[in-house]
C-alpha cells in the first residue's frame, strides 16, 4: 500500500472513529491487565461477563491473591480455558506484589515476565493504560494488514514490525484500535463486508465482496 493510500487510509478512520477504545471493560490499570490476559481465545463480550464477576470480589493483585486460583476459576468459568488462566492471573497477582509492590509496570520486559502475558497483552497495556504507540497484532489486526496490503507478514511480529515503519506518526497510538474494531466488524474473516467498508479504495484485497453476492 502506497504512503498515500495509507495516510488515506488512516484519515477515514479517524474520522469515523476519532476517539476509539477497547471494548473490554476495566476501571484500573490492573483491571486491563487481568481483562487482556483473559482475552486469549476468548471475545470481549464473554471477557467483559465474567470480569464482571470477578471484579466484583477482586480487583487489586491483593484481594485476588485472596481469592485464590480456585476463586478465580469459578468466576470466570463461562470462558475458554478458565482453569489454566486462573492459575495465570493468581501467579501475576504474585508476581506484581512482589516484585512491583503491587503496580502493573510500565516496561514491556517486566510486564512479559509475567505469567500468562504475551507480546500481545504487553502491548495492548502499553498502549491503552499508558499512551505508548505499540500495536498488539491479534487476528484482526493480522488478517486486515495483510489482506488490505497495508503491512503483509507472515506472523504477528512481522506485521507489527510493518505497522511500526508505515503508520504515520500522528496515527500511531489509536491505529491497533481502528484496525482491531475494523476487522471485528466490517473486514471480517469469510466474507468481508466489502459493499460498506469506508476504506475500500485504499485497500488492495482483489477479491472484493459485493452487497450482490454477500
Amino acid at each position: 500500500m502506497s504512503p498515500d493510500r495509507i495516510q488515506q487510509l488512516f484519515t477515514t478512520l479517524q474520522a469515523a472513529n476519532p476517539h476509539p477504545v477497547s471494548e473490554l471493560d476495566y476501571s484500573s490499570v490492573f483491571e486491563l491487565l487481568i481483562a487482556v490476559l483473559l482475552s486469549a481465545q476468548a471475545t470481549d463480550v464473554g471477557v467483559n461477563k465474567a470480569t464482571r464477576r470477578l471484579f466484583a470480589v477482586a480487583n487489586t493483585p491483593s484481594r485476588m491473591l485472596a481469592l485464590g486460583e480456585a476463586g478465580v476459576a469459578e468466576a470466570i468459568r463461562t470462558i475458554g480455558l478458565y482453569r489454566n488462566k486462573a492459575r495465570h492471573v493468581v501467579a501475576t497477582c504474585a508476581q506484581v506484589i512482589e516484585q512491583h509492590a503491587g503496580k502493573v509496570p510500565r516496561d514491556r520486559a517486566a510486564l512479559e515476565a509475567l505469567p500468562g502475558v504475551g507480546r500481545k497483552t504487553a502491548n495492548v497495556v502499553l498502549n491503552v493504560a499508558f499512551g505508548e504507540p505499540t500495536c498488539a497484532v491479534d487476528t484482526h489486526v493480522f488478517r486486515v494488514a495483510n489482506r488490505t496490503g497495508l503491512a503483509p507478514g507472515k506472523t504477528p511480529l512481522e506485521v507489527e514490525r510493518g505497522l511500526e515503519r508505515v503508520v504515520p506518526k500522528p496515527f500511531r497510538v489509536e491505529a491497533h484500535h481502528w484496525l482491531i474494531l475494523h476487522g471485528r466488524y466490517v473486514c471480517i474473516a469469510r466474507k468481508p463486508q466489502c459493499w460498506r467498508c469506508q476504506v475500500s479504495d485504499c485497500c488492495s484485497f482483489e477479491t472484493k465482496v459485493t452487497a450482490g453476492n454477500r
